[in-house]
């Protein structure tokens, strides 16, 4: 079942199972995250699964092929932050 969904600022369309937010390997990883940034590939996978999380990394990559960490982190934020605009509206 679709929890969320939504689209970050950038164009990035997400769907976000409630048994991804439901999960607490999830939340363990978010609170290790600013101790530990090499936590990130987990919490994407945690979050959005492996072909969301592909495609994410896809949408930011460069035209030298790289993936900036911090477009990356910028999408994270993003989709947090739509999940709290739709909890208080």
């Amino acid at each position: 079942m679709i929890k969320l969904e939504g689209k970050t600022t950038t164009g990035f369309e997400y769907k976000i199972k409630e048994s991804a937010i439901n999960n607490f390997e999830l939340i363990d990883a978010l609170s290790e995250l600013e101790d530990n940034p090499l936590l990130l590939p987990i919490i994407l996978k945690l979050l959005l699964g492996e072909k969301q999380k592909k495609a994410l990394l896809n949408h930011v990559r460069k035209e030298d092929n790289t993936v900036p960490n911090d477009l990356i982190e910028k999408e994270i934020m993003d989709i947090f932050k739509g999940s709290q605009d739709t909890k208080n509206s």
